[in-house]
């Protein structure tokens, strides 16, 4: 009788050894620095990462068009300085509506 108690207890500890280092597995791997949720944030800041960099390469890119334009055309750098430097011409009279 007592080593059939002995062995049940011997199991019964094996199967809750068994179940704590399983349960500890699936939150760890849920929870911890390289887990499932913590996977999904980085995924999603990386696409958030990687429609900036879209964004950013299209400014650059109409940038860089507006320095050659700026390069090539006399026009352009008159047409840039009257609308941000508000610069006029000795002749022209400005009229500013309120």
């Amino acid at each position: 009788m007592k080593a059939k108690k002995k062995s049940s207890f011997k199991n019964k500890f094996f199967v809750t050894l068994i179940g704590f280092f399983i349960l500890i597995f699936i939150v760890t791997s849920f929870f911890g620095e390289k887990g499932l949720i913590e996977i999904y944030k980085l995924r999603r800041e990386y696409k958030n990462l990687q429609r900036e960099i879209e964004l950013l390469k299209r400014e650059k890119k109409l940038l860089e068009d507006e320095i050659k334009e700026l390069e090539k055309n006399p026009r352009a750098v008159e047409k840039e300085a009257r609308m941000k430097l508000w610069l006029i011409k000795p002749y022209e009279v400005v009229i500013v509506l309120k």
